[in-house]
């Protein structure tokens, strides 16, 4: 019995890794097991009635009081209204007469929209499903191999979670405790250093073997005029868009919440003037965010439940103590940790990653001293947290559960396999894990930027 009461938080999480296994939703997986322990802690004279009332008051101090958590609904909605509108397939058209004699130019046409529709980050399911349907059917038709084709457009639907103005560095800023101008300044290089990689190896395997990407032929041309015109109505207000939603988070002028419901505001512009703007559409756009927010909002109010429940037993302090237990410096518990959370990667979603993960690892993280290495306590947290999104990034990628993987397959033609997906997503995967040594052996790639906007 005093085993047992001594190591409450230890079966809290070896119930939830268990239960995660189920099939349940998270969200109910974690509110269940949180109220579970509170109920045997209380019968063992642990977790006292009273303290179950502080629940509330937890997740309202954690969302009600959050000046991130506001700026979610618009961001979704912002996503979903870009992506709905046909503004995804009049960029892949548009970068595809721009990129004509580049090798591999679909991949790499890919590759740029997932940089440009950023904040579809957190809907990746979207965002994939939609370079899906609209690349993936012309690239095998022109001869594409199906695992070059898939895992390019797998990495670039899930470009958008590390690149601003992504729903997920909202969450890392709130839970790493760091300013969210900050962090969208600290992922910039890193997130461009990944797109860089990914270039190289879609231009260099095509020049190896033309035949994984044969080059495009009988494109229609266009005059510069209308060239022009096309090229600002289909890639350049989409890139303002964006701009706009990032700039005036980073130069102060707007708060999260401000600049993201500019954003929304933009993306009914652009419905505008695409023609893409009904009532009807509004309904579904409307509607598809409500449901998303409800799910984000629910994961979120469950994960607060299961921290606090967690923390009253001692949790922290006994992640604090079983991490210097095994005997490791800073470099090995930070290395730890992102090997911890690159394996949840391949089972469960960033969201309930960070939400259940980073109040654990907390005391841990704010223990670790890195400024020697960094600079200073304040860039060693960007530091981190760069290394973090880059690493919850791949839980996306990885099998069995990656969840791009699963959309790319419901979007993909009945001709491409699960297996096709799979070997076209080891590279890719490879090269992330490249990313993030490169940030780890380099971490000037994570705070130059931040720097820079700093010095007067």
């Amino acid at each position: 019995m005093d085993f047992l009461i001594d190591n409450l938080a230890l079966f809290m999480v070896l119930a939830l890794a268990v239960l995660l296994f189920s099939g349940y939703p998270v969200a109910l997986v974690l509110i269940g097991v949180a109220l579970a322990f509170g109920l045997i802690g209380c019968a063992l004279g642990q977790f006292p009635l009273v303290a179950f009332f502080n629940i509330p008051l937890r997740i309202y101090s954690t969302l009600g009081e959050n000046l991130i958590y506001p700026a979610v609904p618009m961001l979704l909605f912002m996503g979903i209204a870009l992506e709905r509108s046909g503004i995804g397939r009049e960029l892949l058209l548009c970068l595809q007469v721009l990129l004509r004699r580049v090798p591999a130019s679909q991949a790499v046409a890919v590759t740029v929209i997932g940089v440009i529709l950023a904040p579809l980050a957190g809907l990746v399911g979207a965002s994939v499903a939609t370079l899906a349907y609209l690349a993936l059917p012309t690239m095998l038709e022109r001869g594409y191999k199906r695992s070059f084709a898939t895992g390019s457009i797998a990495a670039a639907g899930t470009l958008g979670l590390i690149l601003p103005p992504a729903i997920m560095l909202y969450f890392l800023a709130d839970e790493l405790g760091v300013f969210i101008s900050q962090m969208f300044l600290s992922t910039i290089v890193p997130g461009l250093v990944l797109v860089a990689l990914y270039l190289a190896y879609y231009v260099g395997a095509a020049i190896v073997d033309p035949r994984i990407a044969p080059p495009l032929t009988a494109l229609p041309t266009r005059g510069a005029l209308r060239l022009t015109i096309y090229v600002v109505r289909s890639l350049a207000l989409p890139v303002l868009l964006i701009a706009m939603v990032l700039g005036s988070v980073i130069a102060g002028l707007a708060t999260p919440t401000q600049s993201a419901c500019v954003g929304a505001a933009g993306a009914i512009l652009l419905m505008l003037l695409n023609r893409s703007f009904s009532l009807r559409a509004m309904h579904g756009i409307v509607e598809s965010t409500a449901l998303m927010t409800a799910m984000v909002f629910f994961i979120a109010v469950a994960a607060t439940a299961f921290s606090y429940v967690f923390r009253y037993f001692g949790g922290d302090t006994l992640v604090l103590e079983l991490l210097r237990g095994l005997g490791f410096g800073d470099w090995g518990m930070l290395l730890t940790m992102l090997a911890i959370i690159f394996v949840l990667g391949f089972f469960i979603d960033w969201i309930e990653i960070a939400l259940i993960t980073l109040p654990i690892f907390e005391p841990v993280l704010k223990a670790l001293d890195f400024s020697a290495y960094v600079g200073s306590p304040e860039l060693a947290s960007l530091w981190i947290a760069v290394l973090i999104a880059l690493n919850l990034q791949t839980s996306f990628l990885t099998p069995p559960f990656g969840f791009a993987l699963f959309f790319l397959k419901g979007a993909a033609p009945p001709s491409v396999a699960l297996r096709d997906i799979y070997r076209g997503i080891v590279p890719i995967v490879a090269i992330q894990l490249l990313g993030i040594a490169l940030v780890l052996a380099l971490p000037g790639l994570a705070t130059w930027l931040p720097i820079w906007a700093a010095t007067p």
